[in-house]
Formats: C-alpha cells, structure tokens, sequence
C-alpha cells in the first residue's frame, strides 16, 4: 500500500546508506503526494543521491529538496542543475556541505566550475526555486587555507542573478567568497 497523505519527510542524520537512498527512489516512484523531503547529512554517496533526483525529475512533484552533504561534486551539480532547470515545482534546494565545485569541507580536491556554472545557468531558466543552499561549498576552491582561489564561480551565479527574478533566498556562508567575489 502506498501512502496516500504524507507530503513532507526529514529524514536528516539517520545514517541512511545507499540501499535505504534506493528504496526511498522506489517509494518515490509510486507517491503521488510527497511534496518535501530531506535526505541530507546521512551516509548516502552522490550516485544513491543522483539517484532520487532521477526520480524526482521524472516524478516532478517536490517543492522542497534536501541534499546536504550527500558527497555530491562538479558532476552531480551538472545533473541536479538540469533537474532544476526544467523542473517547474522546486521551489527550495539544500545542496549545503557538498562538493560542487570538487574541494571537500577540509580543503582537498580540485576546483572545477562544471558544476556551480550549471547551477547559475539553471538559476537563469528556472521560474520557480525561491530559496537556495549553497553553503560551505568551497564554491571559491579554498576552504581552510588550502586550495587555489578562484572567483569565476561566484561570478557565474552573480550573473544568474542579475536575470532571475525568483531566487529569494541564496544561502553561501562558508564559502570563502573574499573581496573579488562579493565584487562580483
């Protein structure tokens, strides 16, 4: 039997894995009615991640998504972008404590903007997210002292800005934004 009334489901710091990630996508499949659900700060990988929002793209029925540190890097970011861009009932996105731009919360990896420019170009397309999280993200490539500087993600995002004209809330604390970046 499928739950015909719940609409909204935290289940954040559970220590759900990435079997109990799958049986959320295959629940996710048959629900007709939960609008809210929040899967962060578990145990799941980026692809367990990836593969709820798979299924919420096809589903499409989510007005709010939390995926906070659920190891999601450049790539995953790519993905959750063309879920955002076409998804026209995801109005709140939690993305915190990832790895969108590849540097982790301790300062290791590689910077790449793959990810975070896909997320500015969906924010250009996108009629209906109203609030964003993107916090400590290491969207500038530092985090800790350690990592190369770099602005050009910042500056993507700030000029996604300058045309959307829904994004109320755009949450970046922890990011390491420095001068170059608020100048963006």
């Amino acid at each position: 039997a499928v739950n015909g009334v719940l609409t909204n489901l935290v289940l954040m710091s559970n220590n759900i894995g990435d079997e109990g990630a799958a049986a959320l996508a295959s629940a996710l499949r048959v629900n007709g009615v939960l609008t809210s659900l929040d899967v962060g700060f578990n145990d799941l990988t980026e692809e367990a991640a990836l593969g709820i929002v798979r299924v919420e793209r096809q589903r499409n029925k989510l007005t709010s998504l939390g995926l906070g540190d659920c190891g999601i890097g450049p790539t995953g970011a790519a993905e959750i972008a063309e879920y955002v861009s076409g998804s026209g009932v995801l109005k709140t996105l939690n993305l915190s404590q990832n790895q969108l731009c590849g540097v982790d919360i301790i300062g290791r990896g590689t910077y790449s903007v793959v990810g975070i420019t896909a997320l500015a170009e969906a924010l250009k397309v996108n009629g209906v997210l109203t609030s964003l999280n993107l916090s400590d993200n290491a969207l500038c490539g530092v985090k800790f002292g350690r990592g190369s500087y770099d602005a050009s993600g910042i500056q993507a995002l700030a000029e996604a800005l300058k045309v959307n004209g829904v994004l109320k809330t755009l949450t970046l604390h922890s990011n390491n934004i420095g001068d170059e970046g608020a100048k963006a």
